[in-house]
């Protein structure tokens, strides 16, 4: 075919994994994967659309894709991804730059919808609909049921003519890795059942699907033959993994296994949610060999009342509790969050509840976001809306308080060991840039930190995991010595 495509990724580790489906799907079919959109006869961008900041940095990259069809190589964008799937046609009236809008049912054809738009024959924009209707209310019922889910592989009979990487005696793997990084998000799960007031992602992603066990250990195979050291679980939920398989403990018993898959050294489990975390779980994921020492929870808040007011549960004293749990099992586990502030109904009250909250969890990371209204959301209709500058406000004095706290956090672990997994040798853009960074366990990938190594590491390389002592902090950034 000789034509070639640029896959950019705006959003979450999810969309990574969708990404790197569609890049094995269109090299399996001839597409040459190229990095630079300029040097791409198609640009596809695969876009978030989670909140409204995440929406406008997926239309400016639309936009910047567009400018290359007069300055580059670039020939047509094509816009996929969470904004394409939730907005479709609206999107596409309004962006005339994208030369198509495609949703999740077009990544199993991805190759021929790129060659149509080449031609001229560009596909009708996707019609956005709730994906929760399309399949069944029971959860035992969604599987097999044809259903697009990116990242999760074929889900429909291919047809004989596709060419699949297939690991021996496994599932086959849809998959090209876009980046040389020693860590890979690995898909469990895709959509939600919870009904939080203010979250649109169940509309767009669906409700809740497992992938099937033999599935996620055979994409971990693939990844660990392509030089992948750290696999980071992700989904909407993973504490609600194997409910529709029949068995909620299939991630306990999961574990151990993909820990013991040849070159994976280590296994990170991601979006845990509050109220459905089961002590099992946790004795799992704090005694099983390397499985990290990482806990990304999903509190949102900690006020009884507002919670309720989200459709959530919880509270500040259960909150608390959970996190003694875990540091009884894991006293150095590192754990993350995220909060919300500026609900509609939000009192003084509820604000300190979470200020307290937040005080004495000693979290590592707190991720502070101003509530803004969401398309077909339950809290688009709430009154009591506050105005914008005093939700700035909030989101400000929060901030504040999670950079003192975090920092206090990450101070308090100087003296620790810890175990890093080397993923820069320096900055390859400046030359005098020569720091080595990697990531503790306690760490996740892209926003909660890094770990600066100093002492012994002349002879290291990119996916080596070593051990250092922490000595030094910047703000939640470690600085560790190995020694020799």
């Amino acid at each position: 075919m000789g034509r070639s495509v640029a896959l950019v990724t705006l959003g979450c580790a999810r969309n990574e994994v969708d990404s790197e489906e569609l890049a094995g799907r269109l090299s399996a079919e001839g597409w040459q994967l190229v990095e630079d959109a300029a040097q791409a006869d198609v640009a596809v961008i695969n876009t978030c659309g989670f909140v409204e900041q995440a929406k406008k940095d997926s239309i400016d990259a639309l936009l910047e894709a567009g400018d290359l069809k007069e300055t580059g190589r670039t020939q047509a964008v094509v816009a996929v991804g969470c904004l394409a799937e939730r907005y479709g046609k609206n999107l596409a009236e309004q962006l005339p730059e994208a030369d198509a809008v495609l949703g999740f049912d077009s990544y199993q054809d991805m190759s021929a919808h790129l060659q149509a738009i080449l031609a001229g024959h560009a596909p009708a924009a996707h019609t956005p609909g709730d994906r929760r209707k399309l399949l069944p209310i029971s959860p035992a019922a969604r599987q097999d049921s044809g259903v697009a889910l990116p990242g999760h592989g074929d889900v429909r009979v291919p047809a004989a003519d596709v060419a699949i990487e297939s690991p021996v005696a496994a599932p086959r793997v849809i998959r090209a890795r876009l980046d040389g990084r020693p860590w890979a998000p690995l898909k469990i799960a895709s959509g939600c059942d919870r009904r939080c007031a203010f979250c649109a992602i169940p509309s767009f992603r669906g409700a809740f699907v497992s992938r099937r066990p033999a599935d996620v250990l055979a994409e971990a195979r693939w990844l660990g033959q392509h030089d992948v050291r750290e696999i980071f679980l992700v989904s909407e939920n993973s504490t609600s993994y194997g409910k529709d398989l029949g068995d909620l403990r299939l991630l306990d018993t999961m574990l151990p296994e993909l820990t013991a898959v040849e070159g994976i050294s280590r296994v990170r489990v991601s979006y845990l949610q509050p109220a459905e975390i089961r002590p099992d779980l946790l004795d799992v994921m704090t005694s099983t060999p390397g499985v990290v020492p990482y806990f990304d929870i999903s509190f949102q808040h900690a006020s009884e009342p507002l919670l309720r007011r989200m459709r959530r549960f919880g509270s500040r004293e259960a909150f608390l509790s959970l996190l003694a749990d875990v540091r009884r099992r894991s006293p150095e586990a590192g754990i993350r969050s995220n909060v919300i502030v500026g609900f509609p109904g939000e009192s003084d009250a509820d604000l300190h509840e979470l200020e307290q909250f937040l005080t004495h969890a000693d979290l590592d990371v707190i991720g502070v976001f101003g509530y803004s209204d969401e398309d077909g959301t339950e809290a688009e209709g709430y009154e009591g809306k506050l105005p914008e500058h005093e939700i700035a406000a909030r989101v400000a004095h929060f901030q504040a308080l999670a950079d003192e706290l975090t920092a206090q956090r990450a101070a308090d672990r100087v003296g620790q060991q810890i175990d890093v997994l080397v993923e820069s040798l320096g900055d390859p853009d400046d030359p005098e840039d020569h720091e080595i960074r990697g990531r503790a366990g306690q760490q996740g990938p892209d926003v909660d930190g890094e770990t600066i190594l100093t002492g012994a590491v002349a002879d290291l390389a990119v996916g080596d995991i070593v051990q250092a002592t922490v000595i030094d902090t910047v703000g939640i950034d470690l600085v560790a010595e190995r020694r020799a």
